[in-house]
């Protein structure tokens, strides 16, 4: 396997990365959020009855 940040072998140490540098890389690129994984839009506060039906009453 190789590194998915240099394309070189991967080391077992620091697999899948082929040295501490590429995983520091990878992990920056995580925290500063480089990485997304997209999502549905959905209601700010999530607790929103949908459009087509009215909300239950206690």
């Amino acid at each position: 396997m190789s590194c998915p940040i240099c394309a070189r072998d991967s080391d077992p140490k620091y697999r899948p990365f082929c040295s501490r540098r590429c995983a520091d890389i990878d992990l920056g690129k995580w925290l500063s959020g480089s990485y997304a994984i997209p999502a549905a839009i959905t209601d700010e506060d999530g607790d929103a009855a949908p459009r087509d039906q009215t909300p239950l009453r206690k």
